[in-house]
Parts: C-alpha cells; structure tokens; sequence
C-alpha cells in the first residue's frame, strides 16, 4: 500500500497513541495482577510504537516477526536502538505468545513488574524520534 506524506503522519499519529494507550492498560492490568494480560499490553505497546517508526520511514510493515526483524535491522544495528531494548522486545513478543497460547504458561509479577518501565521508556524514546521531524515523517 502506497501512502502520501498525510495518510503517512496521520498512521504514524495513531500508532504512536496506540502504543501510549496499551502501556496506559499494561499498568492498570498490572496493578490489578493481571500478569498476563499486562505481558500482551506491554507487548503490544512496542509493537504499535516500533510500528510507527518503520512506517514513518517507509519500511512495509508486514507480520509481528517481520516488525521484529525490520527493528533489528534499521534501527538496532544502526545504534539508534540499543540490543537491550531489542532484547526486551523480542523477550515481551515471546512472553506474550506463551501466555496468550499455552495454557499451561503462568506469567509472574516477578516478570512482568521490572519491564514495566523499560518499555514505557523506550516507547517516549521512540516518540521522541518520531517527533525529531517536524511532520513525524523522514525524507
């Protein structure tokens, strides 16, 4: 799908807001001990965030490992991410799967509480790129 510079900013707004809203859920979901619902809304939050910032920069945004892979490649080994940031991505993608798929998967507070604030850095770090172009879309 081919999108103008105005269908580019305003996707990125909203993924952006998504990303914020689902961490917003994440500690609420926390806060009532729900560990596993919190691990999906802390996975999600990055995933709407890193999706905005492959869509600001053109990158065709496909399956939930293609995202994970594009982040690698365009923004972790160009050091504009950092590997723990990507480490903590891939660990809530593989938390999330777990706990959303096998029953038999019981995720912890011990877990959940130390990403809580990891991701919701790295989702205002990654809004603070988006925002470093005055119209959140890069040449």
């Amino acid at each position: 799908m081919s999108l103008n510079d105005e269908e580019r900013a305003i996707i990125v707004a909203r993924e952006i807001e998504k990303a914020r809203q689902f961490m917003v859920e994440a500690e609420g979901c926390a806060q009532m001990k729900f560990w596993s619902t919190s691990a999906n809304r802390l996975y999600y939050a990055l995933f709407h965030a890193v999706s905005a910032l492959l869509i600001r920069d053109r990158h065709q945004v496909g399956s939930h490992k293609g995202v994970v892979a594009l982040f690698g490649q365009h923004y972790v080994r160009t050091n504009i991410m950092t590997t723990d940031e990507a480490r903590l991505y891939s660990r809530l993608q593989s938390l999330r799967e777990k706990a959303d798929y096998n029953c038999l998967v019981e995720t912890s507070e011990e877990e959940i509480l130390p990403m809580i604030e990891p991701v919701k850095e790295m989702i205002e770090k990654i809004g603070g790129l988006l925002a470093s172009s005055s119209d959140g879309i890069r040449q």
